[in-house]
């Protein structure tokens, strides 16, 4: 019997768990684990949060560990939300012997949609215990407009 078929029969599974586990652990740890997480610039993409709050898109990006009044740029043009960061490498890295280096330096973005027709001036932006929260007010619906009656005529 081949272990795919004693696995959907729902036999032991665990030395399979614990490999899994250990393997995560592993790709992880990888400095480049993510080649999906990159834009087509090869910059990381910053991972985001985004739901409605009443008449209001909220956007949360995780930012931590970066200076928003130098390290931030947020633009709006042509219905698209461009959040562009960079965390700086610390000057003194390299007297501090470290025993593991994980943490991502260097430039991050994320583009997004707009809905339509929001104005791009009413868009706000505030930065939080590492968390910056971009705020689009979303416009009235339109009216639904009244059909047109077209007359037709004999002839």
């Amino acid at each position: 019997m081949s272990m795919i078929s004693r696995r959907d029969k729902g036999t032991d599974i665990a030395p399979f768990s614990r490999m899994d586990r250990l393997f995560d652990e592993w790709f992880r740890s990888l400095p480049m684990r993510r080649p999906f997480g990159l834009d087509w610039t090869g910059e990381e993409l910053i991972r985001v949060d985004e739901y409605r709050d009443g008449d209001t898109e909220v956007i949360k990006a995780d930012l931590p560990g970066i200076d928003p009044a130098k390290d931030v740029e947020i633009t709006a043009a042509d219905g698209m939300l461009r959040i562009k960061a960079e965390r700086r490498i610390e000057e003194d890295r390299e007297d501090k012997g470290y025993t593991r280096h994980e943490i991502r330096y260097g430039s991050m973005t994320r583009t997004l949609p707009l809905p339509e027709g929001v104005s791009e001036g009413d868009i706000t932006a505030s930065y939080k215990d590492g968390i910056l929260e971009v705020r689009v007010p979303m416009p009235p619906k339109p009216e639904a407009k009244k059909p047109t009656t077209i007359p037709v005529s004999s002839s």
